[in-house]
């Protein structure tokens, strides 16, 4: 699953740096940040609307279209795989803070 997510970052990665005629992702980069936004948006309510209607495989590709638009946007706005796992790894020492994780700020 690892060399997956590896590979579809780097793919995207290419896609920035080298132009390709056709290329959705290039389309993606000219558009500019504001329509990669738009796009994670749809896919992910998208993926709850799939989730909902309880059909997995409807599931699965929803999630593998948000998965993609994540990576177009973490590309874009220079964050790593690394960057995700290392924020992850900090997360998973954090184990037996329910509590604290449902606390609510009133003020945003």
């Amino acid at each position: 699953m690892n060399d997956t997510f590896e590979n579809l970052y780097q793919t995207v990665v290419s896609r920035k740096n080298a132009k390709q005629e056709g290329s959705y992702t290039c389309y993606l980069f000219d558009q500019g940040l504001d329509k990669i936004l738009k796009k994670v948006g749809e896919e992910c309510s998208e993926t709850i609307i799939a989730a909902k209607n309880g059909i997995k495989q409807d599931t699965v590709g929803e999630i593998s279209d948000l998965l993609y638009h994540l990576t177009v946007m973490m590309v874009n706005e220079n964050i790593t795989l690394d960057d995700v796992k290392t924020e992850l790894d900090k997360r998973t020492q954090k184990a037996g803070n329910l509590k604290q994780f449902h606390q609510v700020d009133h003020n945003t």
